[in-house]
């Protein structure tokens, strides 16, 4: 095994740095914020408002539920956990990607 590792050792390193950058880029992307749902929500908001102004009556919005302090707990450690798992995933593939380049000289006698 020790072999294997020795004689394959640049090509893992790299596909390993390779993996590691495509998972934090990603992980990155996936988990930013979609701004633009929330801009069509605002909009679908304002022409209902304005429909219910001409129409003279209030305008019937749906609430959502208000979430419990668990839930949302919950959603902010795993909005954390993603930021720490993309952040940790690029800083590995940056360095096993430079590990994989640094030239060694085999000259040891």
């Amino acid at each position: 095994m020790k072999e294997i590792f020795q004689k394959y050792k640049l090509l893992i390193f790299r596909s390993l740095g390779a993996l590691m950058l495509i998972v934090g880029v990603v992980a990155f992307f996936w988990s930013a914020p979609k701004e633009g749902i929330s801009e069509n929500e605002i909009a679908a908001a304002n022409v209902a408002r304005m429909e219910a102004s001409v129409r003279g009556g209030t305008s019937t919005t749906k609430k959502e539920p208000s979430a419990s302090k668990f839930v949302e707990e919950l959603k902010n450690a795993q909005e954390a956990q993603i930021q720490y798992f993309t952040i940790l995933s690029m800083i590995f593939g940056a360095l096993f990607l430079g590990y994989s380049f640094l030239s060694k000289n085999d000259s040891e006698i």
